[in-house]
């Protein structure tokens, strides 16, 4: 897809491009210039609450109520 920049030098997010990738209103985009090309990366960085949605749980795995070496010997086990 192709976008304009405008004499502000901003630019556009095309919607199809939005909502593929969950951009919303107040995430940032970090605009990086490929070197020795003429190319530019963009990454999108949501909001820190979003982050925190991502990561709500993410712990779970390492609880101290679960015997994580006793889980490995029983997953190598199970594997061959």
């Amino acid at each position: 897809m192709i976008t304009t920049v405008t004499q502000k030098n901003m630019v556009t997010v095309p919607a199809e491009v939005g909502r593929q990738l969950g951009i919303k209103p107040g995430w940032k985009l970090d605009w990086q210039p490929v070197e020795g090309k003429e190319e530019i990366l963009v990454r999108v960085i949501p909001d820190r609450g979003e982050l925190a949605r991502r990561l709500l749980g993410a712990g779970r795995k390492f609880s101290p109520d679960r015997d994580a070496v006793a889980e490995l010997v029983a997953e190598r086990a199970a594997e061959g």
